[in-house]
């Protein structure tokens, strides 16, 4: 009988993606970039999807780790809200933003990557192995380097796991401090409207053998709350906006925002 059931609801949820693979093509069919999407509602009722097997393809995660290194980050007393600062070291970085002392939510919104080193450094392999397990957030080798592990391919994650990992977020059901997720949410928003407030990180892994643009997050809207997960096989920063862009087009495609 269990059986049964998982087969039916197998079914189902894949019958579910395709009718959104369909309804989602519009999105992409402009872009000349290959991408999937993942979009969920908050008890999960609701689910459209674009490219199911990308979806289903780990990828390094890049800056958007920045979402539970930030919790990470807090609960080690490294920062303690938005404000606290990151001192520049006068060392010049190809994005012009990272070349000033930066504040926790500007670091967070230039996707500062000095700055999170910084609390990597701090943080170290052993703990971050042992925060990654309890998360359930991919999983890293007995050796890695502590500081470019979420951008070099180290870790991975598919959009579906990006998005289940929000939807944990958003319910508190991570082990960190009533503290920690108030700083985040601070620091993820994105963009607020009359009709919804977003909350999302970008991320771009550039040098790795499947290069990977994100955008991952989730709004709070008129229609409820819906989680989102982007990627795009991005190559040059030329097309870095579609990452949001597109976000956007397919949220409202179906009715999120």
């Amino acid at each position: 009988m269990n059986k049964l059931l998982l087969l039916i609801f197998f079914i189902a949820t894949n019958v579910f993606a395709q009718e959104g693979d369909e309804d989602l093509k519009a999105v992409f069919a402009d872009s000349q970039v290959e991408g999937t999407v993942v979009i969920e509602n908050l008890d999960g009722s609701k689910r459209y999807v674009y490219n199911q097997s990308r979806a289903h393809t780990k990828l390094a995660v890049a800056s958007t780790f920045k979402i539970p290194n930030t919790l990470i980050g807090v609960d080690e007393h490294l920062v303690t809200g938005k404000s606290s600062v990151f001192e520049w070291d006068g060392k010049e970085h190809d994005i012009k933003a990272w070349n000033q002392n930066q504040t926790l939510a500007s670091a967070f919104q230039v996707s500062c990557v000095w700055c999170y080193q910084d609390i990597a450094k701090k943080v170290g392999a052993e703990k971050y192995k042992a925060y990654i397990k309890a998360m359930h957030y991919g999983a890293l080798p007995d050796q890695f380097d502590v500081q470019t592990f979420w951008l070099d391919g180290t870790l991975k994650l598919t959009a579906y796991e990006q998005v289940n990992f929000l939807k944990r977020l958003y319910h508190h059901e991570l082990t960190f401090s009533d503290n920690a997720f108030h700083v985040l949410k601070d620091i993820m928003l994105a963009e607020k409207t009359e009709n919804y407030s977003m909350y999302a990180k970008s991320g771009w892994a550039r040098r790795v053998e499947s290069p990977v643009g994100w955008y991952v997050g989730y709004v709070e809207s008129r229609s409820g709350v819906w989680f989102f997960a982007t990627n795009l096989a991005v190559k040059d920063a030329k097309h870095l906006s579609l990452r949001k862009a597109m976000t956007v087009r397919a949220l409202r495609h179906v009715g999120a925002i």
